[in-house]
């Protein structure tokens, strides 16, 4: 799958989890809320970040038996390479 297919969602979740590697989704959930004013509903960031381990973009892990830790594939990492990429073509780069 290539980044460009994804939800505006997944493709911010992917961000954050390469700026916040091994984070629990609250963890990721609180960052969006923090950053972006977004107060998602976590069936909806849960249900998303599934959908990215199902894709084979993110890991998901154990972190201590209770809290489950996400990072970037490097499926993933490749696909935010190929993001910036595309977004550098567009965006003009400012001094």
């Amino acid at each position: 799958m290539d980044v460009h297919e994804l939800t505006a969602i997944q493709r911010d979740l992917l961000f954050v989890i390469s700026g916040m590697s091994g984070s629990s989704g609250q963890a990721i959930k609180s960052e969006l809320r923090e950053t972006q004013g977004r107060n998602l509903l976590a069936g909806r960031v849960y249900s998303n970040l599934d959908e990215l381990v199902e894709q084979g973009l993110v890991d998901k892990g154990s972190k201590n038996g209770r809290t489950n830790e996400y990072v970037l594939t490097e499926k993933g990492e490749k696909a935010i390479r190929n993001r910036r990429r595309w977004e550098r073509r567009y965006v003009k780069q400012t001094v």
